[in-house]
């Protein structure tokens, strides 16, 4: 049997009942009891966190009256249904936001299956997901998202990775929403696009996040690449705040947005209820670090950098005394070994994941770049331009005597790292991640999002030694660095970053898309899409890049497609 079959089928599917084009356009009525109670399923289907005998199917149901409402749903080989594998009730309550998990297992590992809820009469759309292999597994697709801001434009991105036929899961890495008010971060097209945040003050209360969540579910390219392939997902800053941390955040205000505990819990509450997760100790909310198996092929492990054990953040300003920087204070301070990014659980966790994995290639599913990325420190304190700088090293190269005295000042300036908010910010915790993978001999892909451009680097440890390579994907749609430097070239910024920047191969700064990773027994691959705009319906998509690694300890670094 051709595995693609069905989801080729699916995809036309899509197309033609219209859930592509329009979150309505399956929705005929609403389902009746005969009691009273009416239900419309408005904000889709979802699976997620798939295993090769299990996954969890998603939705939410929209009760006309607030009382609990008793749904069935349905696994079936086909999308027609003719050949159903199982089927089971769930209850959605007002507790829950009104939203419905099940567990579904006793699946095969290695197949599609459809699947829908209904209500009454009325059914859902359908949805496609696939179990995990458990052996022999050839190669491994994924399509890995992060950073999709509602009002910043339309989500093309989710539309064409939806279209695709051959993707075997999503990842989603973080900042899914944005909790800003409606006109906060990137909504300057908000009304003119027709999305304009609700509600309109920034997220705090448990009931700010639902709406919030129900907001960006009732749309349909959303809703359309949660029906197409099962999502395995962690949350990043915005879920909560930005730049949260174990205790806070930075746009935390606890006189007048109360004590951040509450609201931290708000947020992760309201996360699974709209997220199709499944949570390895139910006790624990927070706890979200996980690992899934595609048979001996890839081991993914999935880790939370931002919320059970980060300390707060370096403020890089804090060093700066007018056009001074205290370097040695600086390096004193972030060298200490008590910061903490990962936690010791969870990197007792990781080492032991890693270290029992048979799998030929280790996969780190998380938030923040891994990779050094040390800048000149002019160019963080904003003294020079990229270009600026550009231009004096070409100086210093060709003609060195025509220096100014200014000139060599700031190409003797230190370099630091470009986001404190990075593993850059948290040395000690990178080096015990990269200690592990060298210990057992691992092949090492970090994939990253967060910083709302595309990256790829190779992942040294401190000695110098290549270990591994970090594949970073752009937004969905926030704003890239085209964004904070308007009068740069993109190209020529990108082109400045990768020679400024030692580990890194590759960098996009201007363009919205996702990456689409392959895994085969001899390499890696990441393919960088890119759709045209993000601010109308009607746009194109390309390849921008395309990377790889190989395994093996004389390779495990970026080099070319061949």
């Amino acid at each position: 049997m051709n595995p693609t079959a069905p989801r080729r089928r699916f995809v036309r599917l899509l197309g033609a009942t219209g859930l592509l084009a329009t979150s309505a356009a399956w929705l005929q009525g609403c389902g009746s009891d005969g009691d009273g109670q009416e239900v419309v399923f408005a904000h889709g289907v979802a699976s997620g966190d798939p295993l090769a005998d299990r996954v969890i199917l998603w939705t939410r149901a929209t009760p006309r009256l607030d009382a609990p409402v008793e749904l069935v749903w349905q696994v079936a080989d086909d999308a027609g249904f003719a050949r159903p594998v199982r089927s089971g009730t769930v209850r959605a309550t007002p507790e829950a936001d009104f939203t419905a998990k099940v567990d579904v297992t006793g699946l095969a590992p290695g197949r599609t299956y459809f699947y829908r809820f209904g209500f009454g009469t009325l059914f859902s759309s359908v949805g496609r997901t696939r179990t995990l292999p458990a052996a022999g597994v050839s190669g491994v697709r994924l399509a890995v998202f992060s950073c999709a801001n509602f009002p910043a434009g339309y989500f093309n991105v989710y539309a064409d990775a939806a279209r695709q036929d051959d993707i075997d899961c999503a990842l989603h890495l973080g900042d899914y929403l944005y909790e800003y008010a409606k006109d906060g971060y990137a909504s300057a097209q908000s009304a003119a696009l027709g999305r304009v945040s609700v509600p309109a003050n920034e997220l705090v209360t448990l009931s700010d996040y639902r709406r919030r969540y129900a907001q960006y579910r009732s749309d349909p390219d959303l809703q359309a690449v949660h029906a197409a392939m099962p999502m395995i997902a962690v949350w990043d800053d915005h879920e909560v705040a930005n730049n949260a941390w174990r205790d806070g955040a930075e746009n935390h205000d606890p006189a007048s947005e109360g004590p951040y505990a509450a609201r931290r819990a708000a947020a992760l509450q309201a996360y699974h209820e709209w997220l199709p997760i499944r949570l390895p100790d139910p006790a624990r909310n927070d706890r979200i670090y996980r690992s899934f198996d595609f048979g001996d092929l890839v081991s993914l492990h999935m880790l939370d950098t931002r919320l059970i054990a980060r300390d707060r953040q370096i403020d890089l300003m804090a060093y700066v005394n007018g056009s001074d920087f205290d370097a040695a204070r600086f390096a004193t301070d972030l060298a200490d070994p008590a910061r903490q990014l990962l936690g010791a659980e969870q990197t007792a966790w990781l080492r032991q994941a890693i270290g029992a994995s048979r799998a030929r290639w280790q996969m780190l599913g998380q938030q923040v770049l891994m990779a050094r990325m040390p800048v000149p420190s002019p160019l963080l304190l904003q003294t020079v331009t990229v270009s600026e700088y550009a231009r004096m090293l070409l100086k210093a190269r060709l003609a060195p005597q025509t220096l100014t005295a200014q000139e060599q000042a700031v190409l003797a300036a230190p370099s630091v790292p470009y986001n404190m908010d990075a593993w850059d910010g948290y040395p000690n915790a990178r080096e015990a991640v990269l200690a592990m993978a060298t210990e057992f001999d691992r092949e090492l892909v970090v994939l990253t999002g967060d910083t709302h451009n595309a990256w790829a680097s190779n992942l040294q440890d401190a000695s110098g030694r290549q270990v591994g390579v970090e594949f970073a994907g752009p937004s969905v749609t926030s704003p890239g660095f085209e964004d904070i430097f308007p009068d740069e070239d993109p190209a020529l910024f990108a082109s400045a970053l990768e020679q400024l920047i030692g580990p890194l191969v590759y960098a996009d700064t201007s363009r919205r898309g996702y990456l689409v990773v392959t895994a085969t027994r001899d390499e890696v691959r990441a393919d960088w899409r890119y759709v045209s705009t993000i601010t109308s319906r009607q746009y194109t998509t390309t390849v921008g890049k395309s990377l790889r690694t190989l395994p093996g300890a004389g390779n495990r670094r970026v080099v070319p497609v061949a």
